[in-house]
């Protein structure tokens, strides 16, 4: 297999958290076009079950769960029912997780309890039963797991202190998983991918939070303070982001593994 061929996914089946909406459908949407059967996993069921008429009508097959991801039970049963209906799971993308700024001075405990169970906790949740679906020495095909972290990870900015906090966890947490599956022969590779300023709800919201912070007088000032930091003048959108993941969950990264791809328009590089 070599050129194009290896981005292919058919016969592969992947299960992408957080897929109702922004970069989860995005990330859906390019790894069902590549060939992969879909799990599509949101604690919002409706948009997770819209996302997946989509990928129908495009001519992909695609199954909806919902699924609070903080919720061991939930990944036990979404897990299983990707053996049961999709016939396994060669792809998982740890993509939900969620958003809060605030100054350190003033963060709320409980804010920073969610960030760390949605961030942090879901994804160690969903490497654990994923794990042991995909093994080979579990009688499973070996396979992937992608982490979605975020560049606030790699670098510091006011009022994301928490965030960045738990996205950094995450980090740390997706090269050790690396290793230990990898060391332990269970087939399994674990990359993680670093978005910077994505236009979706969250990433907007955010420019939102800085105004409300008192960091920037409005969303045109916040946005073009980001935009100035970038090396690339503008935004980015779900389908970079997309793009990134197809290359990790594909053959294509075959060789790859334990790695940082950072996706940011030159954000943090600068």
């Amino acid at each position: 297999m070599s050129g194009l061929d290896s981005f292919r996914m058919d016969g592969k089946v992947a299960l992408v958290t957080g897929a109702a909406g922004g970069l989860g459908s995005a990330i859906a949407r390019a790894l069902a076009d590549a060939g992969a059967s879909l799990a599509l996993s949101d604690i919002d069921a409706d948009g997770a079950r819209r996302a997946a008429e989509e990928i129908r009508r495009r001519g992909g097959r695609a199954e909806h769960f919902h699924h609070d991801v903080t919720s061991e039970q939930d990944w036990h049963q979404v897990i299983a029912a990707c053996g049961a209906t999709l016939g396994g799971l060669d792809v998982l993308v740890n993509n939900a997780g969620i958003e809060t700024s605030g100054l350190l001075t003033e963060f709320a405990l409980v804010d920073l309890q969610r960030l760390q169970s949605v961030n942090v906790e879901a994804a160690l949740l969903g490497c654990k039963h994923a794990a042991r679906l995909m093994s080979v020495k579990e009688g499973g095909r070996g396979g992937v797991i992608i982490n979605i972290s975020s560049a606030a990870a790699l670098g510091g900015a006011v009022g994301m202190s928490a965030y960045g906090a738990t996205k950094g966890a995450l980090r740390a947490f997706s090269r050790h998983a690396a290793v230990e599956l990898a060391r332990l022969g269970t087939g399994i590779r674990v990359n993680s991918i670093y978005p910077g300023f994505i236009g979706t709800a969250m990433g907007l919201n955010n420019l939102d939070e800085m105004v409300a912070l008192g960091v920037q007088p409005d969303r045109e000032a916040a946005e073009a303070v980001i935009l100035g930091m970038q090396l690339l003048p503008e935004r980015g959108e779900p389908r970079d982001v997309a793009a990134g993941v197809l290359y990790l969950a594909s053959d294509a990264s075959r060789w790859v593994t334990g790695t940082e791809l950072v996706i940011d328009g030159g954000l943090t590089a600068a």
